[in-house]
């Protein structure tokens, strides 16, 4: 850790286009000093015989990675055979910590480039609004209605807590301080002593790091989740959203001479303490805990804002003249001190504070502990709705202008405005998830109970439905007051009536949708439909049906996403759930699930159903005369739905982007995106630009042609795929065995079991640890397998079926993100690393002769096929970005296989030490950071 090559090869070529730009030195150096500091720190914690052994490590597998030496693995075996357990240990974090601070540095490195870019004014970069702007006029979309598409955009990234997320909350605040050092530090004449400043607190916080522990002692809770995730908005949402809006606003306006209101573009969503499919954590006194997380969050934030504001504007009436609204404000503020007598603005702010404060306490219910915020000053009536807020700040930017400081209320006043709009007093929107089988076994207890159906479960389809419409119109309650119900009914009922309560104070946006995981039929829809109505969320007059939240099926199985269309039509053919649709705006959402459609059937065919099943769904709501929105269940991985958002939207099918866009943010890509306003506003601003630039896309005759190409594709990869995932029954016992699966359930990263049932079938795994284990071998075949065999299939030795598939990579761009993502993968797996776990921890010779072997194949196969297909051998051919990272990680990952193989073949021979147990999780933890998309 002390050379210059600490993660890179000296003399390392710059990558393409590299050369233009200064910042890419920045980087190395960046590496090289917090490698150097933690090199000096780690010597002087743990001595010098460690910092040699990490140093040996370090160099030997350097130089294995740049000469291509399979002899430097097993130098590496040799080099930590023989090792102290303890100092193993120190070994494997020093690797995890150079890797989240090599990390660190490269995510500050981006923000330098785009910083450098706006400077030397560069043309706009990919993804922005400019660009997108500039297309869509050149594409011949006039003036009028690109104001009247970008008002009307609604996209919605919604956060969830998923078990890959392996970092501490505590490690991520030392590391954002690092982020904001090292900033500085590059901004600095480097005879500056201010440097040596900079570079001292940086071995401070680099010293925090190495003394702080790594993993957790104990498993996260729904409410740590919870919190972890509302840190976001102070960290960077806040000041980001409203930010967002303001410069679209701006950019349209002067784009075309309108004004709009972009106050509702983006809204930010939520499944952390609503999700229960799978989560026996979360119940109604958690949803109760959600819900009035976000309230406070919200609304301490309003009241901070409220107090700075009154400190700022301190203008006096004897200098300037408020506007009558603006002087009524303060006559009727209570505020009498004659400090402030001439001071309308801040007398005005304390009346609008206390007005506030009276509305948080009613919200609230009178608890205001945990709210940050002191009691006001003055007595006023508390604001029956934030309506009245947003009128009164209105009434402040009005005045602030009349007397010339239009730079005051643009700065300081609107984007407080624009954050009581955005944010009101629920923050974000909290959706609810279960299983379609939790409701069915509830509505056949409440069936039972009010002597409906006591066969309920018997029933087929059509009488389930016909019993169900009926309920969904009958105003009278099926709960009764002396019927006993089961354990999980009650539970049920109760979070539904936590649910309806949180509405009624917090307003509707508070819990927008509710999802229904494994839809498969209408019944699984009317059934959420009745259990909203026993607590007042669904509502009967007569023939009228009205909801307030939108009932959301989620399509996830390769089955379920070819049966979409049809479910859809058949549901909004239902003349009673239709009514529902209308309340709501004549605008249905549908959910599609790409993590488990993929570990159901592999990538490519899982892609292609999408695609298929999203083609579907517009076409029938169309037909319908219904608006349609899409909510993407997308992961971080490209096993799991990820990849760069603005590729990803536009290669949907057209039409399927209608101006509004739901998506997951998942694991440690919500960190990835969010953790630095920067960060936030790139990915919010590449979320919206993707949003209008799809929603204009039209069908191109040109690329349908190749449809049945891909379905054909499809079908070939999905047989080869299921034919060795759940062909085999070996199988699931080769998985567990070449993947710390089972140990990765130690970690305490999340309050969500890792299988749904305690059955050892793929089947009851989650997509999520499936993905996860896959990563941790470095084989990740949820992402590739299957494709190769379908290439071949296709178009083995016919020079016209491969020029087929070249064109469909140039011309469409579904398939290109497809084939580009894919070689995202490829970039990171390794077959020489999944073959080692397979030759040390696979037990049956002859299982994994046959299995590995078949992996092995496909994996030769695909990655020729890419080949091919692209017109490259380096599968990241066109990210160089992404190409140099990995170039930089690669050679502390490769020691950290060599040590997570011989300590889990430690614990599975019989070696229970504790120090085995926690290198193991340790060598997970720091294998995740370094593949950082690792679930």
């Amino acid at each position: 850790m002390a050379n210059a090559d600490v993660v890179t090869a000296p003399g390392s070529p710059a990558e393409p286009g590299e050369h233009a730009d200064p910042t890419s030195d920045q980087l190395s150096a960046d590496i090289r000093l917090v490698g150097r500091l933690l090199g000096d720190i780690v010597r002087a914690q743990a001595g010098e015989e460690t910092f040699e052994l990490i140093e040996a490590v370090r160099r030997t597998a350097v130089r294995g990675r740049r000469e291509g030496e399979t002899a430097a693995v097993v130098e590496l075996e040799a080099l930590v055979a023989e090792q102290p357990l303890e100092r193993l240990l120190n070994v494997i974090r020093a690797f995890d910590w150079l890797s989240l601070l090599a990390n660190t540095a490269e995510d500050v490195h981006v923000e330098r480039r785009r910083r450098h870019h706006r400077q030397t004014g560069s043309t706009a970069q990919p993804g922005g609004f400019e660009v997108t702007f500039d297309a869509l006029r050149d594409e011949g979309l006039s003036d009028d209605a690109l104001a009247d598409l970008v008002a009307d955009v609604r996209v919605s990234p919604v956060i969830t807590a998923h078990p890959t997320e392996v970092r501490r909350k505590t490690i991520l605040a030392v590391l954002e301080s690092i982020s904001e050092l090292l900033d500085r530090h590059s901004r600095i004449p480097e005879d500056d002593p201010k440097r040596d400043e900079i570079v001292d607190l940086l071995h401070v916080r680099i010293l925090t790091l190495w003394q702080t522990a790594l993993l957790r002692l104990s498993k996260l809770r729904v409410r740590d989740e919870i919190n972890e995730a509302l840190r976001y908005y102070e960290a960077s949402l806040f000041e980001t959203v409203p930010a967002l809006m303001s410069a679209l606003e701006t950019m349209v306006t002067d784009r075309t001479g309108r004004e709009i209101d972009a106050t509702g573009v983006v809204a930010m969503g939520s499944w952390i303490g609503g999700d229960r499919d799978g989560n026996p954590f979360v119940t109604a006194d958690v949803m109760r805990l959600a819900t009035r997380r976000q309230a406070e969050i919200a609304l301490g934030h309003h009241l901070h804002t409220l107090e700075r504001l009154s400190v700022e504007l301190s203008m006096s009436a004897r200098l300037i003249t408020p506007s009558p609204e603006l002087q009524q404000l303060a006559d009727d503020s209570g505020d009498e001190s004659p400090f402030r007598a001439d001071e309308p603005y801040r007398r005005a702010l304390r009346g609008m504070y206390a007005r506030l404060y009276g509305f948080a306490d009613r919200v609230l219910e009178g608890d205001l502990s945990e709210l940050g915020a002191a009691a006001p000053s003055v007595d006023r009536p508390p604001y029956e709705t934030l309506t009245g807020l947003v009128t009164d700040l209105d009434v402040v930017i009005g005045s602030l202008r009349s007397h010339s400081a239009d730079d005051l209320a643009r700065k300081s006043v609107e984007p407080v405005r624009r954050a009581v709009a955005v944010f009101g007093s629920h923050l974000c929107g909290l959706d609810m998830r279960q299983n379609s089988a939790i409701h069915e076994q509830v509505i056949a207890d409440l069936f039972a109970g009010a002597a409906v159906s006591d066969r309920y479960l018997e029933l087929p389809e059509e009488q389930r439905v016909e019993l169900l419409s009926a309920e969904l119109l009958n105003p009278r309650p099926l709960r009764h007051p002396t019927a006993t119900y089961s354990e999980l009914t009650q539970a049920e009922l109760d979070v539904l009536t936590a649910a309806a309560h949180a509405v009624r104070t917090l307003g509707a946006a508070t819990i927008p949708q509710y999802v229904i995981s494994m839809a498969t039929a209408v019944s699984d829809v009317l059934e959420v439909a009745v259990l909203l109505k026993e607590v007042g969320l669904v509502t009967v007059a007569g023939d009228d049906v009205a909801s307030s939240i939108d009932i959301v099926p989620l399509f996830e199985t390769i089955g379920d996403l070819a049966d979409a269309p049809t479910t859809l039509a058949t549901l909004l053919a239902h003349p009673t759930y239709r009514r529902l649709v209308e309340a709501r705006g004549g605008r249905h959402e549908v959910m599609i699930g790409y993590s488990d459609s993929n570990k159901d059937g592999g990538y490519l065919s899982s892609q292609w159903n999408l695609f298929a099943a999203q083609a579907g769904l517009v076409e029938t709501a169309r037909d319908a005369g219904v608006r349609l929105r899409l909510f993407h269940g997308r992961g971080g991985t490209v096993g799991r739905g990820g990849g760069p958002a603005y590729q990803a939207i536009l290669a949907q099918p057209p039409g399927s982007v209608d101006r509004a866009i739901r998506v997951t943010e998942q694991g440690e890509m919500v960190a990835a995106k969010y953790a630095h306003p920067a960060l936030a506003q790139r990915n919010l601003e590449t979320l919206v630009a993707a949003t209008v630039r799809a929603s204009c896309a039209s069908a191109d005759a040109r690329t349908s042609r190749f449809e049945p190409v891909m379905a054909s594709l499809a079908d070939v990869a999905f047989e080869t795929y299921r034919g060795v995932v759940y062909g085999d029954d070996r199988f699931a016992s080769f998985f567990r065995q070449i993947t710390p699966t089972n140990e990765i359930a130690t970690l305490n990263v999340g309050s969500r079991p890792a299988s749904r049932t305690k059955s050892d079938a793929i089947e009851a795994l989650r997509a999520i640890p499936w993905v996860f284990g896959w990563t941790q071998c470095r084989l990740m075949i949820p992402a590739w397998f299957g494709a190769g065999t379908a290439f071949e299939h296709h178009a083995g030795d016919d020079p016209e079926r491969v020029e087929e598939l070249r064109t469909m990579y140039d011309e469409w761009p579904f398939f290109r993100a497809i084939v580009n993502n894919m070689g995202m993968v490829l970039a990171k797996a390794d077959i020489d690393i999944g073959r080692r776990y397979a030759e040390a921890l696979v037990t049956d010779e002859s299982m994994r002769s046959e299995i590995f072997g078949r992996i092995e194949q496909e994996h030769a196969l695909v990655r020729r096929w890419h080949a091919e297909i692209t017109g490259s051998a380096d599968p990241l051919a066109d990210n160089p970005l992404l190409a140099r990272s990995l170039r930089n990680r690669y050679p502390y990952l490769d020691p950290l296989h060599v040590m997570q193989v011989d300590l889990l073949r430690r614990y599975r021979d019989g070696d229970d030490d504790e120090l085995v147990r926690r290198g193991i999780q340790l060598t997970i933890n720091a294998i995740a950071t370094g593949i950082r998309n690792s679930g």
